[in-house]
């Protein structure tokens, strides 16, 4: 007997409405069921091959401030594709906590609406051992993205550049390199 994979996770909210919207609009995944009822919503991000791998269900009983989830993350195509999450982001208000190298992958730590973080990252063909974590520029073209990349995974600091960032309080704010999580 053995594990294939992650099939799907999903989150208790208390916004329904406001996650559906930011997960469907801003993340891009595909609504594929829904109950309107019993508050739970199920999206993909290949409906043709998988059902769902995301659950939203309203019903959140943990008091604002708690550390749920670590984190969940989606795996994009290209870095232009991670490009156009950090543009989208900005234009939607995201608040972001780092764009990042980890040397097997590049990415972005963002906050949903209620304050789970989640991540949009590129795999990348390499074994580097982990944590690795450092900042990355992604505001310059591609080839200056994997060039920098590079350097810094052979700069010769420490492997891992840790965010600032406060979860949510238990006044529902919170704050990503100072930005706001809820307005």
């Amino acid at each position: 007997m053995a594990i294939l994979g992650l099939g799907h996770t999903g989150l208790w909210v208390t916004d329904l409405p406001a996650m559906r919207d930011f997960y469907e609009r801003v993340i891009g995944l595909t609504v594929t069921d829904e109950d309107e009822e019993q508050g739970i919503v199920f999206f993909s991000a290949q409906p043709d091959v998988e059902h769902h791998e995301f659950v939203l269900q309203r019903g959140r009983t943990a008091a604002p401030g708690s550390m749920l989830s670590h984190q969940i993350s989606w795996r994009v195509d290209s870095v232009e594709t991670l490009q156009a999450y950090h543009q989208r982001f900005k234009e939607e208000g995201v608040p972001v906590q780092q764009e990042v190298t980890h040397g097997n992958a590049y990415g972005i730590y963002f906050f949903d609406p209620e304050g789970n973080r989640g991540e949009v990252y590129l795999r990348i063909e390499r074994d580097v051992r982990q944590p690795f974590r450092k900042s990355l520029n992604l505001e310059q073209p591609v080839e200056a993205v994997h060039a920098e990349a590079e350097r810094l995974l052979n700069d010769g600091g420490p492997a891992y550049q840790a965010a600032t960032w406060t979860p949510v309080s238990d006044s529902g704010q919170a704050s990503a390199d100072g930005l706001s999580i809820r307005p």
